[in-house]
This record gives C-alpha cells, sequence and structure tokens, in this order.
C-alpha cells in the first residue's frame, strides 16, 4: 500500500469526525433565520482549509451568502483545477420523519445520517480529507488547487455569477471539479457527464374576491382549485408528454450509441422502484433511465388553497396555487421556455379566474463529451480507488453552476460524485454511506494524481 493510501486509511475517524463538525451547522441558505449559520458555516470551511495547507483562503462576501474562496500554486508548470462545491443544505422539514436530530450527525449500520451528508458537505470535505493527505504525506498537492465554495446552491447560486465574473482571471484553470452526483451502485463509480437544467415556476389562481359557501355558491361560479385541477391536467397528454407549444424545438436527440452506454451503465431499475416505493411511468418510447436522466419533465412539487385542516369544511376557496417545476435537457433553454409555458397556462385556464405565473428560477441544462482526455484521467482515478470501472451517465438533477462555469469559463469539467439512489437528498434521514465516503477520499486523491501526470 503507498504512503497516501495508508494514511488516509489511517485517519479514517479525523476525517469522519471533520465532516460530522460541519454537518453540526444549520445553513439552510433559503430560511431567513439561518443567515448566521451560512455565515459560520463559511467560516468554519474556510478554517479547514487552512488547516489542509492550503496558502490562501477567504471569506467573500455577497449580496447574498458568502463564498469560500482557497487555493494552492506550489506546482508551476502542473495543470490548475478548480473544485467547486457548496455548503448550503435544503430545509430539514418534515423534522417529524427524522429518526435523529438532521443537524446531529449519526452514524447506524456504516451509513452517516444528517443534513447535508451527501449534498454537499459529505462531497466537499471528500476534497479536503484529500488535499490535507497529500500535505500530510508529500508536504505539496500534485496539480495547482482553486477552491470556490458557495453558500446558496440551493437557492439559485444568484451570488455566484457576479463572483464568478468579477474574478475571472483569479478563477483560471484547465478543468473543473465537482463532486455533487452520485455513483450507479456502492461498488460501482460513476462520471456524470451531462445533467439537465430546470425551470421553477408558481401559478397563482384567483376566482371570488373571497372563500364562499359552497352549498350556496358551489356550481354558480368557478372554483379556482378546480380551475388548477384543470390547467395542470392540461400540461401533459395521454403518452406523457408535454403539452406546452414548442417545449421540445430544442431538446437534443439521444444518439443509439448513447442509449446503448446508458443502457450498459449498470442502472438496477428493480432498486431505483423499490426505493422510491412505485411503479414505472412516463414518456412513451423511453426506459426508465432515459425519463429519469435525458428528457424533460414537468412535475407539480407543491399545491395548496381552501381548507386543509382537520375535518370537514364546505368552502369554495377564492385562491389556489400550485408549484411546478420542468427539468430541461440540452439544448433547451429556461428563459425561452417560461412565456411559452406561461402563455399555455393561461390558454388553459377556464373562465371566471385570474391566472398569475411567476418565473422563480432557472437553469441551463449540461453536456460535455463523454470521451474528453480530462475524463479519461478521471476514470483512471476512480480505476485505482473501486474494484469496478466507472460508468458513464447522465444525471436528472440540476446543478446550476456547471452551465454558468460553461458560459463564463468555457473549461472542461470533471463530475465525480459519490451519492446513492437511497441517499434521501432532500428528504428527511438524509444520509451518506462510510464506504462512499471514505472511497471518494481515495478517489480526490487520487484524481490529483492523475490530473498532475503529463
Amino acid at each position: 500500500m503507498d504512503p497516501l493510501t495508508r494514511h488516509i486509511d489511517e485517519h479514517q475517524q479525523r476525517y469522519l469526525d471533520d465532516l460530522k463538525a460541519v454537518l453540526r451547522i444549520p445553513s439552510v441558505s433559503t430560511q431567513g433565520e439561518h443567515k448566521d449559520d451560512c455565515r459560520r458555516c463559511a467560516e468554519h470551511i474556510r478554517q479547514d482549509l487552512e488547516r489542509a495547507g492550503l496558502t490562501r483562503t477567504e471569506v467573500v462576501k455577497t449580496k447574498g451568502h458568502p463564498i469560500v474562496y482557497a487555493e494552492w500554486l506550489g506546482a508551476p508548470g502542473r495543470p490548475t483545477a478548480l473544485l467547486y462545491g457548496h455548503y448550503d443544505v435544503q430545509p430539514p422539514e418534515p423534522l417529524e420523519l427524522w429518526k435523529t436530530p438532521p443537524f446531529e450527525p449519526t452514524v447506524r449500520d456504516g451509513k452517516l445520517y444528517a443534513r447535508g451528508a451527501v449534498d454537499d458537505k459529505g462531497q466537499v470535505y471528500m476534497h479536503i480529507s484529500a488535499i490535507d493527505a497529500h500535505m500530510k504525506v508529500h508536504k505539496a498537492l500534485p496539480i495547482n488547487l482553486k477552491v470556490v465554495i458557495e453558500g446558496e446552491e440551493e437557492a439559485g447560486s444568484e451570488s455566484l455569477e457576479p463572483f464568478l465574473r468579477e474574478h475571472r482571471s483569479r478563477l483560471d484553470a484547465d478543468v473543473i471539479v465537482v463532486s455533487d452526483t452520485s455513483m450507479r451502485g456502492p461498488d460501482q463509480p460513476a462520471l456524470t457527464y451531462a445533467l439537465r437544467g430546470i425551470l421553477y415556476t408558481e401559478i397563482h389562481v384567483r376566482g371570488p374576491k373571497g372563500d364562499l359557501h359552497s352549498g350556496h355558491f358551489g356550481g354558480a361560479v368557478q372554483n379556482p382549485g378546480n380551475a388548477l385541477a384543470t390547467i395542470i391536467a392540461g400540461l401533459k397528454d395521454a403518452e406523457g408528454r408535454i403539452t406546452v407549444p414548442g417545449f421540445y424545438e430544442r431538446v437534443k436527440p439521444l444518439t443509439d450509441p448513447e442509449r446503448r452506454m446508458l443502457a450498459d451503465s449498470g442502472f438496477d431499475e428493480a432498486g431505483y422502484l423499490s426505493e422510491a416505493g412505485t411503479v414505472a411511468v412516463g414518456e412513451q418510447g423511453y426506459s426508465t433511465l432515459e425519463r429519469a436522466t435525458a428528457r424533460p419533465t414537468l412535475d407539480v412539487n407543491g399545491l395548496w388553497g381552501g381548507y386543509s385542516g382537520e375535518g370537514s369544511k364546505t368552502v369554495l376557496p377564492s385562491f389556489a396555487a400550485a408549484k411546478v417545476s420542468m427539468r430541461l435537457v440540452p439544448d433547451q433553454d429556461p428563459a425561452e421556455l417560461f412565456p411559452r409555458f406561461e402563455a399555455h397556462v393561461r390558454s388553459l385556464a377556464p373562465p371566471g379566474v385570474t391566472v398569475t405565473v411567476k418565473d422563480l428560477h432557472g437553469a441551463p441544462p449540461w453536456i460535455t463529451s463523454p470521451d474528453h482526455p480530462m475524463l479519461t484521467k478521471a476514470r483512471r482515478a476512480l480505476d485505482r480507488a473501486w474494484p469496478k470501472p466507472a460508468a458513464m451517465i447522465r444525471e436528472g438533477g440540476s446543478i446550476p453552476v456547471m452551465a454558468m462555469f460553461q458560459h463564463t469559463h468555457g473549461l472542461p469539467a470533471i463530475l465525480m460524485g459519490f451519492g446513492l439512489d437511497d441517499d434521501n437528498l432532500h428528504a428527511p434521514n438524509e444520509k451518506f454511506n462510510l464506504t462512499s465516503y471514505f472511497g471518494g477520499i481515495r478517489s480526490a486523491a487520487y484524481l490529483y494524481e492523475e490530473l498532475g501526470r503529463a
């Protein structure tokens, strides 16, 4: 066993304790009461990066939550990697569904449970641990490294692009490295070459000037709840296709070789559906994996209006609303699609209601060539760390920064993540398998070595 790997294995407990410490900070970016926690989390990470051996570390103020920046540039002539991650986390609610408190990290059956365990603090700390291991063993990194850890990824990353543009020259690099994605299975690593974008909207439907007695007015005036249901039902056809005019115009079709590559990537459809506790449905003509990663979607994320308390109340609500998100694929553009979506929603509304559609946030999709030389180096690193070769996959989720980096820097990217389908991202009882965490540390350490080779 080489000294680097030995050091990582011998210091697993310390690297786990480091992760637990940052998980205890409730850095929820979307809730104003946690603003100070986000600031505290950023400073905590800065201190850990400094302790790991990076020579320049700072917490950069923004209009929103601060960004952590750090660097080590002691390898002249070697490539420079720009490492990106985020320290903010999703709200933990509903709290009653957590088996242990979300900000008290707990190990059970070889898994670490806490909000942010895998998304994304755990994956950030894989890299901080790998940096620490290199600096302790070799007193240097095999590459130059710049680190950007933001605090608004779960809230739309509004402060990130101004930061990237303002510090464009400082952030120059040869490749971007991101660990905020997943593996195919507990022993099956993966590299992600495509991400879906997102368009997140809110629909408001207003009818009468106030709530009405359903016996006195029911059947005589338009019910906003019924109207909203009509609108939502009209957004897809019987074959699962989205009915917004022009929605599929710019969708880049899957090639036959790519469909074969995805089919051979080790996707466990039975396990995936078992974890969801349901059956496969969706757009006809595509596999479950293709629907979940490579085709656009439209989903209701929330509904409200009228009475929803215990017992009955015969009320005709004056207002109803829904949150509706669309996952987008290359080459769809959220800014181009929102006006089409808004117009289509209005066209579906029955008489007697007023409809407002809000564009809450959006992010373009991202894709790179699975044969890029930087991904070849990443595959070599994963081959050293895991028993199975890396699968090349698409991810169904969105990482807004990827399209942002592509637009502002034009750099190749390595998306090397270690989450699993059952890690409960954005849900109660979020977890990170310790085998994934420690394997991810080794993978990150080997990646730096592979990137540093001629």
